[in-house]
């Protein structure tokens, strides 16, 4: 039997594309979640919110050791993507970061957390073409 690992990723993006519509943020979700190789239990499923000021959409799934999570508001400038992705087994974060390339990033500041014992930080290191800003500390990788 495999041991269950705690794994934690919160993203929050300022993308110049984002997903306007409840189709296109389900089909992100659920070809993420098959990059990723997790199992979708339940959705996607995703509704967009029309309240000035909270113009977006949520999206979530249930997989298989936990869940995804897409909250997005368009109505900004630059629009912003919260991507939560939480799971019980071995998560490749690249993945992850290269699946949001195609909003158009400007900017990505995420936590990594193992949430086995506690909450601890677990550093990435990137290269691609996105800047990356790892807060607390606001130190810029290029991803």
């Amino acid at each position: 039997m495999t041991p269950l690992v705690h794994k934690h990723l919160i993203v929050r993006a300022e993308v110049r594309q984002p997903p306007k519509d409840e189709t296109r943020a389900k089909e992100f979700l659920k070809e993420l979640i098959q990059g990723i190789n997790m199992k979708i239990l339940f959705g996607p499923e995703a509704k967009y919110v029309d309240i000035i000021g909270n113009r977006g959409l949520t999206c979530f799934a249930i997989i298989e050791t936990s869940h995804v999570v897409m909250h997005t508001w368009d109505e900004c400038d630059p629009s912003i993507i919260q991507l939560d992705v939480y799971t019980c087994g071995e998560l490749d974060t690249d993945v992850v970061f290269d699946f949001m390339k195609q909003f158009d990033p400007i900017k990505i500041d995420y936590k990594y957390l193992d949430r086995e014992t506690d909450l601890r930080e677990i550093s990435l290191e990137k290269n691609s073409h996105v800047i990356i800003t790892n807060l607390p500390d606001q130190q810029n990788l290029l991803v």
